[in-house]
């Protein structure tokens, strides 16, 4: 039996839930597969992103398993130092 998506045809919005996610690989050079509506990092730390609109930040002491709802398109190796970053969408 096929599963049952009776949201199928709702647009994913931003206070939509969550429908996916990818691991994060931070890169100085390179931007995330997909701009993100959050992330989350299964280890605290900090994590240097570029956002949306160019704004190049560090979200500090990011706590562990938290979905934090921010527009990502790169996130940076240098001053990143939580791991296992997932990017969600």
């Amino acid at each position: 039996m096929p599963l049952l998506d009776i949201f199928q045809d709702h647009h994913n919005g931003l206070t939509r839930p969550i429908c996916g996610g990818f691991d994060v690989t931070p890169d100085d050079g390179g931007d995330v597969a997909t701009m993100t509506r959050g992330v989350m990092a299964p280890s605290a730390g900090d994590v240097a992103v570029v956002l949306k609109n160019g704004d190049a930040i560090t979200l500090p002491g990011l706590a562990p398993g938290v979905v934090y709802p921010v527009r990502v398109a790169r996130v940076l190796a240098t001053g990143t130092t939580a791991a296992g970053i997932k990017g969600l969408i």
